[in-house]
């Protein structure tokens, strides 16, 4: 089975881009610099190089009225101007311990599970061929935090 994955939308963060970090900290954000790993950029669903400005923001990634509703910091670079959105899992998500899971329509939790990014192919068709699936999210395993949503092609 087909599927994309995207990246966030730049809009969220457009008001964000060069603000000085006082005001940044009024947003719950702050403006880092990626070191040698670690740092997975969620508008271009790329890792940021060595020395790279990002900014940690907190996001509401599960935006549903249900329990299921959930926000955690996630890294954008700052001046991000365009959402990726490609079929298969892009490098970023390969390199991971990941844990999927599995949303209906209304947002409650269907199926969830780890694996290797390198392995997940298998488990992302067989979740998103469930009828009762609308789309996963991709969390990093070990920090836990939402990496992209995936979506039958």
């Amino acid at each position: 089975m087909a599927f994309t994955v995207s990246g966030l939308s730049p809009e969220p963060f457009r008001h964000l881009y060069g603000l000085p970090d006082a005001e940044l900290a009024a947003h719950f954000a702050r403006r880092v610099t990626a070191g040698q790993s670690g740092f997975p950029e969620r508008i271009e669903l790329r890792d940021a190089a060595p020395g790279e400005t990002l900014l940690l923001v907190h996001y509401l990634h599960q935006d549903v009225d249900s329990p299921f509703r959930a926000s955690h910091a996630v890294y954008v670079r700052e001046g991000a101007t365009a959402a990726a959105r490609q079929a298969g899992l892009p490098e970023v998500l390969k390199r991971r311990l990941l844990s999927l899971r599995a949303f209906s329509a209304d947002g409650m939790l269907v199926d969830s599970d780890v694996v290797e990014g390198a392995e997940a192919q298998s488990l992302i068709e067989r979740m998103l061929g469930d009828g009762r699936v609308a789309y996963l999210h991709a969390h990093s395993a070990r920090p836990g935090c939402y990496l992209a949503r995936i979506d039958r092609a």
